[in-house]
This record gives structure tokens, C-alpha cells and sequence, in this order.
């Protein structure tokens, strides 16, 4: 517990001093955020904050790892060969969402990447993240169903394109929630503590490694993040905090515990295909605006409260996911 704790201000003071150079280097090239004429008004006025944050997350993790891994590279070197599948793919939805970012933000492509090329792109991540799980580290393809407590073996016909499905309905879910000042960071902590939680009941170290990793790179983005936010995470930083939370749950053959844990990015989905489904029929919104966030902006709520409800609901079915497996 005591390099756990280690790691997580390793990750947590590398992340503040990395915000500390990247910020004002992403000011200087005017990678600003450009808002949205049709969103929120309230958001216009953040118009040229820098963006692509998601840059720091993706250092301060990368290097905390190298450090975690040479801490056990002379007694466990197996838990450093189990670490990168889990940063591969982590960072490797990252590019794909910094490569979005820059053709935006960079070359100023207002489309940026095209959806058919985003999703491409997560799906062979996703692809070769679930094959290597069940051909290299042997974890089967079993898993756990919340609250009855049990395992059910599925073929490996149905698991794999199962777990592709999770990996690539998380990482869109926390880029729909990453919408408001310091939301999308809030609910992914929450949510990683709770399978880091998870890994420590079910002794799986790598998990508790790479989650106290993950923890303190939230909470260092958060110091830069929180309302009034000197920096967004863009794109970079939402697709790879979504491969994160999808690549720790299926590692831990949980992953129909997001759907519990996970529920405020999951209803912020529904939200939106809500929405464009009912307004592509009856030419009537559900909701003032979606995802679901920006409903309750509209509504009068201010963005500190949205994140403390949205956060403080995570806690609790956090908490009720949590009961549930152990």
C-alpha cells in the first residue's frame, strides 16, 4: 500500500508540474477552444482557453508507469509486463483523440477527424487490446455478473466482440460527459478508484498500480481543470480516460459493472441518441439540450453543482457496484 500511495503523488505532482509547461506552451500556439455557436451561451466566453489538456494526463501516466516499472523490474518484473496492454491502449485511444484535436484545433479543420476514421481507429485499438488480453495474458473469457456474484464462461465468438462493444461505448460515453468544466475528470476518478478499490479486494496488482496511476493524473489535471477551467482536456484526454476505465473493467472481468458504476456517462449517451431519434421523427426536443449536462445548464444549474451532483450520484452507485461484487 505504501508504493501505491507513492505512485498516486508521483502521478499527482508530475501532472501539476507538467500543466505548469503545457499550458502555457499551448497558449502561446493559440490551441484554444472554439465553442460551439448552437451550445451554450454561457460557454462562448471560453472560447480560446487552451485545449488538448489531455496531452499532460497522457505524459504524467506514461511516465509515472516507467517509474512503477522500474520500481518492479528487479522483484515482480511480471507486474511491469502486465502494465502495457493497459497504458497501450489507454494512450493509444489518446492519439487517436489528439489526432482529432489537431487537425481541429492545429489546422484549423473544423470537422477534424471523421467519425468513420475516429471509430476505425478506436475499434483496432480495441481489437488488439481484447485479443492480446485472451492469447497472451491468459484471463479467459469469463465474467463476473454484479450482485449474484458469479462467473459465466462466454465463447470466445461473443467476448470478443462483447468487450470491443464495451471499449468502444466507454470511451464515446466519457467524451459525450466531457462537456463541462472539470466533469469528465470528476466522474472518471470516481470510477477508477472504485475498480482500484476492486483490485485491491481481488488482489490484482497491476490494476491497483495502474489505477493509483490513473487517480493522481486525475486529480493534477483537476488542480487545472475545475471551474473557471485554465485548460480542456479536448478530445486527447476524454477518449484515453475512457480507454482507461473500459481497459481496467474488462481486465478485471467486470464489465457489466460499468453499467452500474458507470451510469451518469452511460445516461448521458442515451441522452443524445434520445434526442436525435426523437427529433428526427416528431421535429421536438426531449431535452432543452444534449448530452445531459447541458439540459440541466440550461436549466439554471450552475456547472460547480452539475459536477457535484453528477459526481456525488457516481459515488453512490460507485459504491453500490462496489457491494455488489465483493
Amino acid at each position: 500500500m505504501e508504493f501505491q500511495l507513492k505512485i498516486l503523488l508521483v502521478s499527482f505532482i508530475g501532472t501539476m508540474i507538467i500543466g505548469l509547461i503545457v499550458i502555457p506552451v499551448l497558449r502561446y500556439l493559440k490551441v484554444g477552444q472554439s465553442e460551439r455557436e448552437d451550445g451554450p451561451k454561457s460557454h462562448l466566453k471560453k472560447s480560446g482557453t487552451p485545449t488538448m489538456g489531455g496531452i499532460m494526463m497522457a505524459i504524467g501516466i506514461i511516465g509515472a508507469t516507467i517509474f512503477a516499472f522500474v520500481h518492479y523490474i528487479g522483484t515482480e518484473p511480471e507486474i511491469g509486463r502486465k502494465l502495457i496492454p493497459l497504458i497501450g491502449a489507454s494512450i493509444g485511444f489518446g492519439v487517436i483523440g489528439f489526432i482529432d484535436d489537431f487537425k481541429k484545433v492545429i489546422l484549423r479543420n473544423t470537422d477534424g477527424l471523421s467519425p468513420s476514421k475516429k471509430m476505425l481507429g478506436l475499434l483496432i485499438i480495441s481489437i488488439f487490446f481484447v485479443i492480446y488480453l485472451n492469447r497472451f495474458s491468459g484471463l479467459g473469457t469469463d465474467i463476473l455478473i454484479p450482485f449474484v456474484n458469479k462467473y459465466i464462461t462466454l465463447p470466445i465468438y461473443i467476448y470478443v466482440p462483447f468487450c470491443i462493444l464495451v471499449m468502444l461505448g466507454t470511451t464515446n460515453a466519457i467524451n459525450l460527459t466531457d462537456g463541462v468544466d472539470g466533469l469528465a475528470a470528476t466522474i472518471t476518478l470516481v470510477i477508477v478508484t472504485t475498480l482500484t478499490s476492486i483490485g485491491i479486494i481481488y488482489d490484482v496488482k497491476e490494476i491497483i498500480i495502474y489505477g493509483s496511476i490513473i487517480c493522481g493524473t486525475c486529480l493534477g489535471f483537476l488542480s487545472f481543470n475545475l471551474n473557471k477551467a485554465k485548460v480542456f482536456m479536448g478530445d486527447t484526454g476524454s477518449l484515453l480516460l475512457g480507454g482507461v476505465v473500459s481497459c481496467c473493467a474488462i481486465y478485471l472481468k467486470m464489465p457489466i459493472l460499468l453499467l452500474i458504476i458507470a451510469a451518469v456517462p452511460v445516461a448521458e449517451t442515451l441522452s443524445v441518441i434520445l434526442q436525435v431519434s426523437y427529433y428526427k421523427k416528431t421535429k421536438k426536443r426531449i431535452f432543452k439540450m444534449a448530452p445531459l449536462h447541458h439540459h440541466f445548464e440550461l436549466s439554471g444549474w450552475k456547472e460547480n453543482k452539475i459536477v457535484s451532483v453528477f459526481g456525488g450520484i457516481t459515488l453512490i452507485l460507485c459504491l453500490i457496484g462496489l457491494f455488489s461484487v465483493v
